[in-house]
Parts: C-alpha cells; sequence; structure tokens
C-alpha cells in the first residue's frame, strides 16, 4: 500500500501517511527526489528567488526497506562528517533541524545533474540514451571531463588530510552543470573518520567503484582504498569504467599507467595515498603538456 502526497508543485508516494507542511515554510516546492533507497527523500524548494535542497529522513520511501529511526540516524550523523569536511568542490550545508517526525538537512542548491540517475536511466540507458546525463557528460572534450576529475581528486585529498575515508560514493555522487561546466560532490553522508575497518562484508557502494577490501569484513579501509576509488573514478568518466583496457581509455598513455597503478586489486601495489596519487596524475599531465609544445 502507498499514500500519495502532494506538495505544490510535485507529487509522490510513500509507504504510510507522513506529515511535510512543515516545508512550506522553507519555500514553494519545486522538485522531489523519492526513489533513493536510502531512507531519505529530497526536495527542490524556493524562497524569494534562492532556491535551496532539503534532505529529510523520517518518512517511509517506497523503495527504503529499514526502519525510519535508521535513516534519521544515519542523517544526524552525517551532519559533522559535511561540517568537517566543507570545501568549494562539495555541496554546502547552510542548516539542520529536528522536527517532530524526522530531521532535515539543508544545502544551497546547485544546477547541476547527478552522473547516474538510475531510476530515469538505468544501464545500458545511461550509456546510450542521448538525454541521459552520464552519456552527455562523456560526449564533452577530454579537457572538461579532466578538470572534474581534478576536482574530485583535490576534494579526496582534503578529505584525507582531514582524517576520513571516503565510502559509497560513485558517479551518483557527482553533479554536473552542463551550462556552467562546472560540477559539486553531493551524498557524502557515509564518509568516515579514521581508523575505520570494513564492519559488514560488503560495504555501501557502487561494486564499480570498490576495492576488494570493500567486500572483506574487517579489512581496514585507508588511503589505499581511497586511491583504488580515484583510480576507478578515472575509468568511469574517461576510460570504459570497469573496462580498463587501454583501448577503452581516451586520455593520455601516462595518465593510464597511473590509473592502473591506483586500482590494483593488491593494495600494496597501489600510491600510499590520494595525495602521492593526485601527484603522480599532475607530473603525468605536466609532462603530456611539455611533449605537446616539442
Amino acid at each position: 500500500m502507498s499514500h500519495l502526497i502532494s506538495l505544490d508543485q510535485v507529487s509522490f508516494s510513500v509507504k504510510a501517511p507522513h506529515d511535510f507542511t512543515w516545508l512550506h515554510d522553507l519555500g514553494n516546492v519545486f522538485v522531489v527526489f523519492a526513489e533513493q533507497d536510502s531512507g531519505n527523500l529530497s526536495f527542490g524548494v524556493e524562497k524569494n528567488d534562492v532556491k535551496k535542497f532539503v534532505k529529510y529522513a523520517g518518512a517511509s520511501p517506497l523503495h527504503f526497506a529499514g526502519d525510519p529511526e535508521e535513516a534519521i540516524t544515519r542523517l544526524k550523523e552525517a551532519i559533522p562528517v559535511y561540517e568537517s569536511l566543507q570545501h568549494p568542490n562539495l555541496v554546502n550545508l547552510v542548516e539542520h533541524f529536528q522536527l517532530e517526525n524526522g530531521y532535515a538537512l539543508v544545502f544551497e542548491w546547485f544546477e547541476g545533474e547527478g552522473l547516474h540517475p538510475h531510476w530515469k536511466f538505468p544501464p545500458p540507458l545511461k550509456y546510450e540514451h542521448p538525454d541521459s546525463p552520464y552519456f552527455r557528460f562523456r560526449q564533452l572534450s577530454i579537457d572538461h571531463r579532466l578538470a572534474v576529475l581534478k576536482n574530485i581528486f583535490e576534494f579526496h585529498v582534503h578529505v584525507e588530510e582531514m582524517g576520513y575515508v571516503a565510502i559509497d560514493f560513485y558517479d551518483g555522487s557527482i553533479l554536473y552543470d552542463f551550462k556552467h561546466h562546472q560540477m559539486k560532490i553531493c551524498d557524502i553522508d557515509l564518509y568516515q573518520q579514521k581508523p575505520y575497518t570494513n564492519p559488514m562484508g560488503r560495504l555501501w557502494g557502487s561494486s564499480r567503484f570498490m576495492s576488494p577490501e570493500e567486500f572483506i569484513e574487517e579489512a581496514e579501509i585507508d588511503s589505499r582504498t581511497n586511491v583504488f576509488l580515484m583510480g576507478a573514478t578515472a575509468f568511469a568518466l574517461v576510460g570504459g569504467e570497469l573496462d580498463r583496457s587501454i583501448e577503452k581509455w581516451e586520455a593520455s598513455q601516462a595518465l593510464y599507467d597511473v590509473a592502473m597503478q591506483a586500482s590494483e586489486k593488491e593494495r600494496d601495489n597501489r600510491y600510499t595515498s590520494v595525495k602521492q596519487f593526485f601527484q603522480a596524475w599532475e607530473e603525468a599531465l605536466r609532462i603530456e603538456k611539455n611533449n605537446e609544445k616539442t
């Protein structure tokens, strides 16, 4: 059974009745994201020509099988993560507050599209449909895509320096503004402070981006884990994703070699830190540019 909720310009369904009238204090609701399986519902609201993004836990989304109280706890635990990891390449948390039946986080609005819109463009449509954000992103010049990778790498150097590890980062965490060629990272709710060991076997996330240790209970999740993540991200944006052959790679051989070392299954063969990986990546870019000049 589902219950239809209508708010301003949007309608969506939840498993049980829930009060969303508090959203009216934040502005006019112009979009809803109701299909996540995290237990959260998200809304775009606008007031006095200012848009904001609201992430809310406490209701029972159709695709969520857990307890709303668990979703509330996870959302509250995400607050210090966003506060500690503030960065120009991360969506900005502006406020958060308790409600009678839930909890809300409010972010600045960013006019970007997620690169993994699973419900609208599930594979293979994600890779083939001309309206798919991922497909459109892959049609951009290599320079635009390398600029996005640089922003992602810079943020995760910052994550490392702040004593955190990235959990559940994938292309759905990347928002891209095609008009202004800008990007932001979102949904870092599950990033964890170090030291962190795998508590459950398969961790949260997309297997396309996950290292072997993210499938092993009690394995250490650390900087080398995130090095693998950065390599996998490079292959997702300028290569063949899980097909890591040179034939699918669209950048230089030098960058390919860096990405390959980063995404080695054997931890000891990877770079020791995201900072070291990023330095190797930047050096490969510098050599490439010097070669182009000669």
